[in-house]
């Protein structure tokens, strides 16, 4: 069997080699005599098999396994001269020849491997940055916002026209062209003006309105409503104010922190205020590290780390690019492509440069998370798609096992990874102001 090797690059090689009909042959007698061992076949006893019987009965699957086999030794050979071990593979070998003929095969196999990367000295071309600081006043805002959260609407105790904010007690008739609607009719509704829980203008001109006083409230539907029947068409509501109530504020206080630090040691304003700075400082450095600096620094490792990439992973990346972009062409744009393969090709490179950063980039946060100690276990990641399953009211296990079964775990994993990863490199690099 003739072999010969070519180490392309670092994380591609590929594989020649010419099998003779003898070595399938060969292969061929071997497996047929082991299956006449374990065949079953009608007439004979087990293991009493011969083989021309293996050989008939088996015919073509015989040929197959045969082929294979020797395609398989192609490879460990090739392998074991390419110095490249089994486990630093990447995907399955892509077998990009294999032309028969009466005497011969022959076959060109295609390996990725996993990149060598040297991260040099990554830390330190990472600038130092000063840690966000939260003026007095934005703490003072945000305390005066939680003092309002927590404050109760109480009837008024001089009578006034509603304003904003208040929270109005109304009866609701609502009719289009004189006629009544579904939906459009409430006794008592308890309504906060600013809210925006209403059609857009119908709070507006409830806002002015007195207690005991009517009024016909004219809007229109958004074009984009929910209901068909109502969307894009001109209403009346005959609207009656039975109360207004108006949000009393707690005051900034000890007693606003035993209420918002309910069950908690040490409830005291100073507490609060402690927390409430800690938690503007984690928004702020939050959103520094996801508008800003994460972009950044994976930009500038992606541009200055660099390695050979293997050829097959690329090219996932961009079909993945181009199916992403059929799903927006039209029938006979598709058909244009299908029809012209140099076209097809043409398209396809377009996405070769975001392909190829995006696995660069791949690459380099595993190598980062294997140098920072970074893991994300399976548990992790299901805790993580169950909180925000859980924030927008979805069942967790169902959304779980959505994502399980499309195959988006692994995906979810690895931007937790690259997450994590940054986030450790750059608390790193945080200093005080």
């Amino acid at each position: 069997m003739e072999i010969k090797t070519n180490k392309i690059d670092g994380a591609n090689a590929e594989i020649q080699a010419v099998i003779l009909r003898t070595v399938v042959d060969a292969n061929i007698e071997k497996i047929a005599k082991e299956l006449t061992k374990t065949a079953s076949v009608q007439g004979f006893r087990k293991g009493k098999v011969p083989v021309a019987i293996i050989k008939k009965q088996y015919g073509q699957k015989l040929v197959e396994d045969a082929e294979a086999e020797a395609l398989r030794e192609v490879l460990n050979k090739g392998l074991k001269e390419l110095g490249i071990a089994n486990e630093a593979l990447i995907g399955e070998p892509n077998i990009s020849k294999f032309d028969k003929s009466d005497d011969k095969i022959e076959v060109a196999v295609k390996v990725a491997m996993r990149p060598e990367i040297d991260l040099g000295n990554y830390a330190d071309s990472i600038k130092e940055f000063d840690k966000p600081v939260i003026a007095d006043e934005k703490i003072q805002e945000r305390l005066e916002q939680l003092a309002d959260s927590q404050g109760k609407f109480k009837d008024l105790k001089r009578k006034r026209m509603a304003r904003k904010d208040d929270n109005v007690i109304i009866d609701f008739e609502g009719s289009i062209d004189g006629k009544l609607f579904d939906g459009g009719t409430a006794k008592e509704f308890a309504l906060v003006l600013g809210s925006n829980q209403f059609i857009p203008g119908f709070e507006d001109q409830v806002i002015g309105m007195k207690i005991d006083e009517e009024k016909v409230v004219k809007v229109t539907f958004p074009e984009n409503y929910g209901g068909n029947d109502l969307a894009g068409k001109d209403a009346e509501f005959k609207v009656t104010v039975h109360n207004i109530q108006e949000k009393a504020k707690m005051e900034i206080d000890d007693a606003l922190a035993e209420k918002v630090l309910a069950g908690q040691d040490n409830p005291t304003l100073e507490n609060l205020t402690a927390q409430v700075k800690s938690q503007m400082e984690a928004e702020a450095i939050a959103k520094l590290y996801n508008d800003d600096l994460k972009p950044a620094t994976l930009e500038s490792l992606v541009a200055n780390i660099t390695f050979d990439l293997p050829e097959f992973v690329v090219d996932q990346e961009i079909d993945v690019s181009l199916n992403k972009k059929a799903s927006s062409m039209s029938e006979d744009e598709i058909k244009e492509l299908r029809e012209n393969p140099e076209k097809l090709e043409e398209l396809r490179e377009t996405f070769r440069e975001d392909a190829q950063r995006s696995v660069r980039a791949t690459f380099i946060i595993d190598a980062l998370a294997s140098a920072e100690n970074v893991k994300v276990e399976e548990n992790e990641v299901m805790q993580t798609i169950y909180y925000e399953a859980m924030q927008t009211g979805q069942d967790p296990k169902v959304a779980y096992d959505k994502y399980k079964d499309a195959g988006y775990l692994p995906a979810i994993q690895m931007s937790m990874v690259e997450d994590k990863v940054l986030t450790q490199i750059l608390n790193a690099k945080m200093k005080e102001a």
